[in-house]
């Protein structure tokens, strides 16, 4: 068995560019909220270099081929490219047949702008659909990052739940697909970027800072070998204020003991060989469901 830190921290970016913005609107000037993505890019990936951390960076296929220099820099500074989508989409009313599409899409330009085959994947705004598992094991994905059912420790995927209004909740099987859980209070985008009908919070650095150090403070003193992910956006972060927070953050971070910085599929990896999915089924009633951990 491999030695767990006593607190893994993943810091992730999803890389949207203008992606996010062509999901909802035809507006050029709202599209352009997009743009400072890629331009802040380099102070990012500085503040990274600074620190010494690999972090990974979900990139739609949209992005990839609408910034191959911004998307390559991130390969060539050794940190990890995962699957982010095509051009953000909701893959809900696509059907079957539109999300296997767009899924490839994003793949195949991820590939061809930075020759990568991600090992992991974050669906757009966290939009998932009873296709999308399938596709993920169909791809080979050791991981996936866009459920909430958890905090600070991973957890094995259901397949074939199924849900309605007038009966119990019926609980699928686990599957071999590492959920990395993400939180939207540890997103900047709903906490610090405004966008009508969904985010009106311009919440200051400070305050943001208070809540993830609050969050993190707590999985290092209970949640020993869990996982700390931050799910950060370069058009959202990027900005001097909230660039400077972060790195406070980070330097807060690194100076309790046991603390190691690690790309996402570094931390899945090791707890997917440490967890064995039969014997972790086994002992996980919460994940696995309890009625059926009852049978």
């Amino acid at each position: 068995m491999v030695t767990e830190p006593q607190l893994s921290v993943c810091l992730s970016f999803d890389f949207d560019a203008m992606s996010v913005w062509i999901a909802e609107t035809d507006n050029p000037a709202e599209i352009s909220r997009g743009e400072f993505g890629p331009y802040a890019m380099p102070r990012i990936l500085a503040l990274l270099e600074k620190k010494d951390i690999t972090a990974t960076f979900f990139v739609p296929g949209h992005t990839a081929l609408a910034y191959p220099r911004s998307v390559c820099a991130i390969r060539d500074a050794g940190h990890e490219i995962g699957h982010h989508g095509w051009v953000h989409e909701n893959p809900a009313p696509l059907g079957k047949d539109g999300e296997r599409d767009v899924f490839q899409r994003g793949l195949d330009a991820l590939e061809a702008v930075a020759g990568v085959r991600p090992l992991g994947y974050r669906s757009p705004s966290g939009d998932f659909t009873l296709t999308t598992v399938d596709l993920l094991l169909e791809h080979g994905m050791l991981y996936e990052s866009s459920c909430c059912g958890s905090d600070f420790l991973p957890y094995y995927l259901r397949q074939g739940d199924r849900w309605s209004k007038t009966g119990p909740y019926e609980f699928g099987r686990p599957i071999d697909l590492v959920e990395m859980p993400m939180s939207w209070a540890l997103d900047d985008f709903p906490l610090m970027e405004f966008s009508v009908g969904w985010s009106t919070e311009q919440t200051a650095p400070s305050t943001v800072r208070e809540i993830w150090q609050g969050e993190f403070d707590y999985a290092h003193a209970h949640v020993p070998g869990g996982v700390f992910i931050l799910t950060c956006h370069p058009q959202v972060i990027g900005r001097g204020s909230r660039l400077l927070m972060l790195e406070g953050l980070i330097d807060h971070m690194r100076a309790q003991p046991g603390v190691v910085f690690e790309p996402m599929h570094a931390y899945a990896e090791r707890w997917r060989a440490d967890h064995p999915l039969k014997e972790w089924t086994l002992s996980e009633s919460t994940q696995v469901g309890q009625a059926a951990s009852n049978e």
